[in-house]
């Protein structure tokens, strides 16, 4: 039985990578970064803080990602250094494609848009 009110809310806090209190299960920053490479990208603080809110934003909604919203939030956390067109030069394949990738996630349908292109 659980101890502390922690406990309750953040029943497998112990099994999550240090700094990614919202990651999913047998997510780790390893794992991101294989990924990162096959995507011919590497990973600075820039992208662990995408990948860091796109698990929180997962955990809030209950695993539930909607495109539309999650653009959003990112766009609204990110407004300060550039919303979209700052996440699209650190995630070419698309911030919510990508991003849900490296966050361990499985990426929304709707979320690869390959007619969109690219802001590089």
């Amino acid at each position: 039985m659980a101890e502390t009110r922690d406990d309750i809310l953040h029943p497998h806090q112990d099994d999550t990578p240090a700094g990614f209190p919202c990651a999913p299960a047998q997510w780790t920053p390893e794992v991101a970064r294989k990924l990162a490479r096959e995507y011919d990208l590497e990973l600075s603080e820039d992208h662990w803080q995408v990948v860091r809110a796109i698990q929180e934003y997962n955990a809030r909604n209950e695993g539930s990602i909607n495109v539309r919203h999650l653009l959003d939030a990112l766009d609204e956390k990110f407004h300060s250094k550039g919303g979209m067109k700052y996440l699209y030069r650190l995630l070419p394949g698309g911030p919510v494609a990508q991003g849900c990738a490296l966050a361990g996630l499985q990426p929304p349908a709707g979320s690869i848009d390959r007619g969109f292109g690219s802001v590089q």
